[in-house]
């Protein structure tokens, strides 16, 4: 084979609180040869998630963090370029977990084969991927709503939070999303069918809040914090469920901290459960893909992708991503 370089992005230092430029390096390296039992993954897309962010910290998290110097992480959809692994053929389509970069060498551990008849191959990394399952999972598993009740998601236009409101749809449930300015409150409305929406920039965003939710709220997805939470924990009703699955309002500043107190949960039969998407891949994402891609071929299922191209894009687009720029779900179109 041709020797190929390999651009890509590493940690060059912690952020303290709000992530900058300066906080990513890129290298140049020669990719190497795969070896026996070994494939080479082109690049095609990357995905640009919250939790990158807590992964960017000195101290581990619920996982381990990106060392100084190392790759940032993330999952990804490659083309097989060359394979030496008897499970993989050249030019299969998968996702793989190589992080930001243009080329990874991987033993086949991890790597999930794509079907493009199903849906564009990017999907992989959100409706049909990790944002699609957490919203699934979490919401299965943990939120349980029944048809009647009322379920409330902030970042509703978001890749999670666009998911969690068309599931609540689909199971008879009241959907109400939280969304920042007119574009994505239309959105979410319009062409997810929610049945209401709220801009939380609205200066009289808790009155409009409750005024959505007459009946008060059974089902709190919980993927921001911060003021979205102060708004919603009056309206909870005895025995609401809320997972909890990000906090993107305190990644970066830690003093927005909102929390449900030990007195709420008490006084109102709460069931607060934070999770971890990988908690229930084992057992649950056989079961979602096949339902997932059965309601995005009978249209109940509808996604939205904001694609930054090349991968030197990948730190300002992260950056307003936490900023709340992007408008659905992220992804760096690595190559065609």
């Amino acid at each position: 084979m041709t020797a190929l370089q390999n651009r890509r992005i590493l940690l060059a230092a912690h952020p303290d609180g709000r992530p900058l430029p300066s906080d990513f390096r890129t290298e140049t390296v020669q990719v190497p040869e795969p070896g026996d039992g070994e494939l080479l993954l082109e690049i095609l897309y990357l995905s640009l998630d919250p939790y990158m962010r807590t992964r960017m910290n000195a101290g581990a998290t619920y996982a381990e963090s990106v060392p100084l110097g190392g790759v940032m992480l993330g999952a990804t959809v490659a083309r097989v370029r060359h394979s030496r692994h008897p499970d993989w053929r050249d030019g299969d389509i998968v996702l793989s977990y190589s992080g930001w970069q243009e080329y990874a060498i991987s033993d086949g551990s991890g790597l999930r084969r794509i079907d493009p008849s199903v849906a564009p191959i990017s999907t992989a990394l959100g409706v049909l991927g990790m944002t699609g399952f957490t919203a699934y999972v979490g919401l299965e598993e943990i939120g349980r709503p029944v048809p009647g009740e009322t379920v409330v998601v902030a970042a509703a236009s978001g890749a999670v939070g666009s998911i969690v409101g068309q599931i609540a749809r689909i199971r008879g449930a009241r959907a109400v999303g939280i969304a920042g300015g007119a574009a994505k409150c239309s959105y979410v409305k319009d062409e997810l069918g929610f049945d209401a929406v709220i801009d939380h920039r609205a200066p009289d965003f808790a009155e409009q809040l409750r005024a959505a939710c007459p009946d008060g709220i059974d089902v709190y997805f919980e993927n921001v914090g911060g003021k979205v939470l102060e708004a919603v924990k009056p309206l909870l009703n005895q025995f609401a469920r809320i997972p909890v699955c990000g906090l993107i309002s305190q990644y970066s500043d830690q003093a927005t901290d909102a929390s449900i107190s030990l007195s709420d949960t008490l006084f109102k039969s709460l069931t607060v459960r934070g999770f971890i998407q990988t908690d229930f891949i084992e057992r649950h994402q056989a079961a979602f893909l096949e339902q997932a891609a059965q309601w995005i071929k009978d249209g109940e299922l509808r996604w939205r992708e904001d694609v930054v191209d090349g991968l030197d894009s990948a730190p300002a687009a992260f950056i307003g991503m936490l900023d709340g720029q992007n408008f659905g779900k992220l992804v760096v179109r690595v190559r065609d």
